[in-house]
């Protein structure tokens, strides 16, 4: 065993340890493997960074830009209250209702943005009715992974998967070649989410302990002149300290002051927002000194857009915020709104907020104006949750755009041309028609997701050029070599889903596919079922929040807990497993 190829498994073994240990996000995780290989001489400059102009990355990018303008025209928001009419009806139409329109657009559209786009819509469907979100937002996201599955476009991992082909001299997938394949695993956990789910999910209907009503208790206060606390601290003041009332925020000489810390001294005729304990509010009438002012509620239409409300919003995958805490980022200065609380994997944090290292899926709630809510919105840092506002659809933009997405599907699927191709010129006619601004079209791109897809691919450049994915292919066929292929393909199933619940599906895939190319030359059978099942397995994962942005999303809205991932996704995981033993083979055929 050469010294580079040592190297080389023990850099994949510090990734995959980084990326179950989430010690740093993923595309950090993926560009210091990509540093270690070309540190260490396993993998020259070039070969190191040629995952950034790789046809899978490129063609990513536009896809992004093209699902970005469909998204931007608004022409699925036009199907929202229609959605929210017929889920109303009954829980099960709702969770056919959502599940089969999450995947049929999942299938053609970054299932992260359309999943994003169902959240708020399933959240006010629940609001409305008797309907628990743990009960609706699990296979949601779940029916985003089907649909993903069905198109060569459907997922990141899809197109990563049929780039390696290609660059390993085989055929690229077709955009539909594997769609009948993927429809029947569709078909098959469809039957499990709406027949068996409902009995495993979280039957919780209580408010999440994360809003509190949290409305019923915010108020203002006016500093009179007898306040004992006027030139004192917050940290200090009795609010703090015998009453257990949190200062939001002061108006003071008009000028609104939301960047509090505990040195903050209150003056006479401060107006202070604060947010107290239920069991406080009998009380609030006898603090000496402080008059109240009125209640968070809403005076007049005109200036709504500028009051101050509470709102529940996520971070999505990709998002910014996904980058330190709320003080490193200065969020309040920056963005002028105040973080009251945070949802992190199933904690609901109230104390040290602005310490706490933000992550994707983490749910927070904000208080500032809907203007502002919005800035946060348009910068993609956030998706809100706590209310949901039908878009205008600008039909001059959206009959377009979705000519355009429809152009690039059919350029790909009639072999008119590659998909790296007609993405590419897609992506240019949203920009050049005005779909989309150039600034808007660099903020649709998940750039986080490019920089992983770099990163990953760099893994797999290391085994081939080493023979570390030969190696590896030996000792499979060596192994199982004696068992039909069937078998072998039913085990590197097994071993690829798991692998992608604990660890990134893009570097599972980066690092399966040379494997499997390599093993179905020794075994000398077609690669087409095993570069399938890599991609089924790397992106059918139910078993952990984490295993999937879009598991990742739903988990602090749905208020899951980790367990709830486990049990209702290892049966479904399992499976899939066994029907795609099967079905990849009869359509596939070794």
């Amino acid at each position: 065993m050469s010294i580079h190829l040592m190297i080389t498994f023990a850099i994949i073994i510090i990734g995959v340890f980084l990326f179950v240990k989430d010690y740093f996000s993923i595309d950090t995780t993926s560009i210091l493997i990509m540093a270690l290989f070309i540190v260490s001489g396993v993998l020259n400059p070039e070969e190191g960074f040629s995952g950034f102009n790789h046809p899978a990355t490129i063609t990513l990018g536009c896809i992004f830009v093209v699902s970005g303008g469909v998204f931007h025209s608004g022409i699925l928001d036009g199907l929202s209250y229609k959605i929210i009419k017929l889920a109303k009806i009954h829980y099960m139409v709702a969770l056919v209702v959502f599940c089969v329109i999450t995947a049929l657009f999942s299938a053609f559209i970054n299932d992260t943005a359309v999943v994003a786009l169902m959240l708020p819509i399933a959240l006010t469907v629940c609001r409305e009715t008797d309907i628990s979100p743990g009960k609706l937002l699990m296979p949601i996201s779940f029916a985003a992974l089907f649909g993903g599955t069905c198109t060569l476009i459907g997922t990141s991992t899809n197109i990563l998967v049929s780039s390696y082909a290609k660059q390993y001299g085989l055929e690229p997938f077709g955009m539909f070649e594997f769609s009948q394949a993927a429809v029947c695993l569709l078909i098959v956990g469809f039957l499990y989410i709406f027949f068996i789910s409902p009995l495993l999910l979280p039957k919780n209907k209580k408010p999440d302990a994360l809003t509190l009503e949290a409305k019923q208790y915010i108020t203002e206060l006016m500093v009179a002149e007898d306040c004992s606390d006027i030139d004192k601290l917050i940290s200090e003041s009795i609010l703090t300290n015998d009453y257990n009332i949190s200062v939001l925020s002061i108006l003071r000489d008009n000028y609104l002051m939301h960047d509090l810390k505990p040195e903050t001294i209150i003056k006479k005729g401060d107006i202070l927002k604060v947010m107290l304990p239920p069991q406080t509010i009998n009380r609030l009438l006898d603090i000496k000194g402080y008059q109240v002012e009125g209640s968070q509620r809403i005076k007049s239409a005109e200036d709504a857009a500028e009051a101050y409300h509470i709102y529940e919003v996520i971070i999505p995958f990709g998002s910014n915020l996904a980058e330190g805490s709320l003080k490193s980022m200065r969020f309040n200065r920056t963005y002028n709104m105040a973080v009251l609380a945070i949802r992190q994997r199933g904690d609901v944090l109230l104390d040290k907020l602005t310490s706490i290292p933000l992550m994707e899926g983490d749910m927070l709630l904000v208080l500032g104006s809907k203007t502002e809510l919005k800035n946060l919105e348009n910068q993609k840092l956030v998706v809100t949750l706590s209310e949901y506002e039908k878009k205008n659809t600008n039909y001059k933009k959206a009959i377009p755009a979705v000519l355009i997405g429809i152009g690039v599907v059919l350029a790909a699927s009639l072999n008119l041309t590659t998909i790296l191709i007609s993405a590419m010129i897609g992506a240019l006619l949203m920009i050049l028609t005005g779909i989309l601004k150039p600034k808007e079209a660099y903020q649709a791109v998940e750039w986080k997701v490019i920089f992983m897809m770099a990163g990953v691919l760099s893994m797999g450049t290391a085994l081939e050029k080493t023979g570390g994915a030969t190696l590896i292919a030996d000792v499979i066929e060596k192994t199982f070599g004696q068992y039909d292929a069937h078998i072998t393909l039913s085990l590197l199933y097994l071993v690829t889903f798991i692998s992608t619940n604990l660890i990134s599906s893009k570097a599972t895939a980066a690092l399966m596919t040379p494997v499997v190319i390599s093993l179905a030359s020794i075994m000398e059978v077609s690669e087409r079922p095993f570069l399938v099942a890599v991609m089924f397995a790397c992106s059918l994962t139910f078993m952990t929040p984490m295993s999937y942005p879009t598991n990742t999303m739903v988990y602090a809205p749905g208020n899951y807990k980790f367990n709830d991932f486990l049990k209702v996704g290892t049966p479904l995981n399992f499976i899939i497993w066994v029907a795609a033993s099967f079905i990849i083979p009869y359509f596939f055929p070794f």
